[in-house]
């Protein structure tokens, strides 16, 4: 991969964007509010029809051929069901043409489709509204590549992780608001129906006229020659996908995400009814707790991420999911029985408190869980083959959640009670986060990195927007303890190689965590000179392919908290980079206040002795300098910027 390459796939920020405080002021700005807006009364509309329909087939009217226990599985597989046959086509149309016409056609499709199923409603015609409800999953199935493939293209990184949870809480609110209001429109006596419809058609048409003010989205790839093959260009996307293995295992990490929240959406009402002895309002509870938790999650993403994406953030979101689905199960056994609670007689127990709180911190967890692998795959995805990329989700999204109905059902049928689903799934959910963490190993390197800037340091950067998105570079910085690597990896909102002492790789918790890291052991040459020559040929080779590469150019850990001569090391490494035709920039950095600390040194050389030698929470930082050409680099020069910054 090379700098281009590599600068061609960052996020393109709309120019001149103007600074914001927080992801909610985003909505003020016209590269973000309609676009939200569109999105939001397209999902509540989904979800208004979808519940009205299922509501009126079940309770008001007879359909010999579909029984009322068979018509919610029968309308959820019809709007599933274009997520497997189109979801390649539609990204390959989002790669192709400017996003905010396909959002204009998708729009205007779904004023079409509303129309009819109003129809559909006022005549009661269940196969005129079970066509709607396919043709509704392929109006979403056309929107979902363009929706995430957009926000890439107009907010930068430090907006990502901010925008995606902006939108996923947008996505559940919307959900949530949609089915309230199908459900209590269809319920009005004699005009319910019609009202359902009128309301469909008002939302389309409401959706359509903020689409308008969405702006102009050019094609990432308008020479693309469509392959109009589902099959083919379905495997076709998969592969593509596969191309870029961090992007494609957060894809599978999506994934089963949507199979985990499915099986406790789909249970629902068979566990407000059967488990909890609640009624009907008790399962619009359980929905109504469950869709806040993603929401209130998806917005903590950007404070706890510091406005970068942090994909630290998932093994965070992931442990809270098992240990609140386990609770669950706990909280659910031994409930005394009851007889149809009201929701007023639900909330009385005291023991139903548990409960709601088990499926808020779960739902919340899932939260933080999802967001940030949403923001990596638009990072780190090639921005000509993006919406191909969220196509190939959307499609395993799809194949997860029918799993998630398969295995519930078979599970049930073998005799398990709800709650053992969920412990089953919760213990489940423990197994496959470990294994894509392991097979991925930056999730849990940027988990380190966050618990330590977050529990034991209190960690503040300044100048991070020195930090290049994109493209290759040399960090420099001081060093004074055993765990400035990871410092630097909470600063930074890509993967760094270091090259470090190769003595460090012996010690036994930090040694693991730098090899998981990559990072590359360099010794002296008189002691090694094949391990030395072959450090720089490894440095070489990231800077070619585009990465950040940080080096302490000090040689070793300061032994009296003062900054030391800069080696020649730095010098050998813009060399070598030299001569595989990259001159990458060298940005300065300090850390700052960590002399002292538990992981530096301190009388007698030693370290990591008296954990409490500082006190907790001790605040420590990273100043960042201003880019220096590699032509303009000496060590003293170097040194002079280091000492400016540590002084500042």
């Amino acid at each position: 991969m090379t700098t281009e390459t590599v600068a061609a796939e960052a996020p393109m920020p709309t120019a001149g964007a103007p600074l914001h405080p927080n992801q909610f002021a985003l909505l003020r700005q016209r590269r973000f509010g309609p676009f939200f807006w569109t999105q939001f009364a397209g999902a509540a509309n989904d979800n208004l029809f979808k519940f009205a329909f299922t509501v009126m087939v079940t309770y008001q009217l007879q359909v010999a051929w579909m029984p009322p226990a068979m018509a919610g599985l029968v309308i959820g597989a019809l709007f599933i069901l274009p997520y497997l046959l189109f979801s390649a086509t539609s990204g390959q149309l989002a790669d192709k043409h400017d996003k905010r016409s396909l959002i204009l056609f998708v729009k205007w499709l779904e004023i079409g489709i509303m129309v009819l199923a109003a129809w559909g409603f006022f005549h009661a015609q269940v196969p005129v509204l079970l066509a709607c409800t396919f043709l509704m999953g392929l109006h979403s199935t056309l929107f979902g590549p363009v929706k995430f493939a957009y926000l890439p293209q107009h907010l930068d990184e430090r907006e990502l992780t901010g925008g995606n949870g902006m939108v996923e809480m947008g996505t559940f609110v919307a959900i949530l608001l949609g089915q309230v209001a199908g459900g209590l429109l269809v319920d009005i006596p004699a005009i319910g129906p019609q009202a359902v419809g009128f309301a469909c058609i008002a939302l389309a048409v409401l959706g359509r006229l903020v689409a308008q003010a969405i702006p102009a989205s050019p094609a990432s790839a308008p020479g693309l020659r469509i392959n109009w093959n589902p099959f083919s260009e379905t495997w076709r996307n998969l592969k593509l996908a596969h191309g870029n293995i961090v992007v494609f295992r957060s894809l599978l990490g999506i994934s089963w995400m949507w199979f985990f929240g499915a099986v406790f959406l789909s249970q629902f009402p068979s566990f407000a009814k059967e488990v909890l002895h609640g009624n009907a309002q008790v399962a619009s509870l359980l929905l109504v707790v469950f869709s806040v938790g993603i929401g209130a999650g998806s917005l903590m993403c950007e404070m706890l991420s510091r406005r970068h994406v942090e994909i630290g953030l998932v093994p965070v979101g992931a442990i809270g999911m098992t240990v609140f689905a386990v609770d669950l199960y706990f909280a659910s056994r031994g409930l005394p029985p009851a007889a149809n609670l009201t929701l007023g007689q639900f909330v009385a127990i005291s023991a139903h408190w548990r409960v709601m709180a088990d499926l808020a911190l779960l739902s919340l967890f899932a939260g933080l869980y999802s967001v940030p692998m949403y923001a990596l795959i638009q990072l780190r995805a090639q921005p000509t083959h993006r919406a191909r990329i969220i196509a190939a989700n959307n499609i395993l999204n799809a194949l997860f959640m029918i799993g998630s109905s398969v295995i519930a059902g078979a599970l049930l049928a073998a005799g398990a009670s709800i709650p053992q689903i969920f412990l089953l799934v919760g213990i489940a959910n423990a197994l496959v986060a470990s294994y894509i963490f392991l097979l991925v190993p930056e999730y849990l390197i940027r988990f380190t990195a966050w618990v330590l800037t977050r529990i034991v340091y209190r960690f503040r950067v300044r100048g991070d927007e020195q930090i290049p998105v994109a493209g290759a570079a040399v960090l420099a910085c001081n060093h004074v303890s055993f765990v400035d690597a990871a410092l630097l990896m909470a600063a930074s909102p890509r993967p760094i190689y270091f090259v470090m002492d190769h003595r460090i790789f012996r010690q036994p918790v930090l040694g693991l965590l730098f090899r998981l890291a990559r990072a590359i052991p360099i010794a002296p040459q008189k002691e090694d000179p094949a391990v030395y020559e072959a450090a720089f040929a490894r440095a070489a080779q990231v800077l070619r392919e585009g990465d950040l590469l940080a080096i302490f150019p000090e040689g070793a850990i300061t032994k009296d908290g003062q900054l030391q001569p800069f080696k020649g090391g730095i010098m050998k490494v813009l060399e070598t980079a030299r001569t595989e035709g990259v001159q990458p920039p060298v940005i300065p950095m300090a850390l700052t206040n960590l002399w002292g600390s538990f992981f530096s040194r301190i009388e007698q050389g030693t370290a990591m002795v008296r954990p409490f030698r500082r006190g907790m929470f001790n605040r420590v930082g990273l100043n960042v300098g201003a880019p220096l050409p590699a032509a303009q680099v000496q060590p003293e020069v170097l040194q002079q910027k280091v000492a400016q910054l540590l002084a500042a």
